[in-house]
Order: C-alpha cells, then sequence, then structure tokens
C-alpha cells in the first residue's frame, strides 16, 4: 500500500472522518518512545552473523583504523570534487 492510496481513500472519507484520521496520525507521533539502549559490540556481532547476506568490507587490506578512516574520507572528496569544481 502506498501513501498516494491512502491519500486517495483518505479523499473519500466524510471531513469528520477526516479529521479523526488526522488526529489519529498527529497521535501516533506524539506518542512517547523509551529510549533505547546503545548496542553492545556484542550485539551488533551477532545482528552481522544473523544477516542473510555477507557483507563486503571497504578497504579490508588498512588495518590501521585512523589510516582507513583517512582513506575514506579521500576517496569521498575525489567523489565530490566534480560538484566543488562546478563540472558536476
Amino acid at each position: 500500500m502506498t501513501i498516494e492510496t491512502i491519500l486517495e481513500q483518505a479523499q473519500q472519507l466524510s471531513p469528520e472522518q477526516q479529521k479523526e484520521l488526522v488526529k489519529r496520525l498527529i497521535d501516533l507521533l506524539t506518542v512517547p518512545q523509551a529510549p533505547q539502549p546503545p548496542k553492545t559490540g556484542a550485539e551488533i556481532a551477532a545482528m552481522i552473523e544473523a544477516l542473510d547476506h555477507p557483507i563486503e568490507l571497504v578497504d579490508p587490506h588498512i588495518e590501521d583504523p585512523v589510516e582507513w578512516v583517512k582513506e575514506q574520507r579521500r576517496k569521498e572528496q575525489e567523489r565530490l570534487k566534480p560538484y566543488w569544481e562546478g563540472k558536476a
């Protein structure tokens, strides 16, 4: 079901029903959500292992985490360079 389908259905409602629908939708947004504690490393590892498809690591040959981050930043700068230079 798409939002467009839902909107088409909502347009068929009476004005009072539309008001009730809007109120209920707003109530959905204002329900306080309990903050979720951050996942532990073990929980994250378990989630990764439970995935149906393997995760392809980016630049697994770089073992130093600082150097890995530097390389990712360099790649991103190269990717964005045409935009910065107005060539994209």
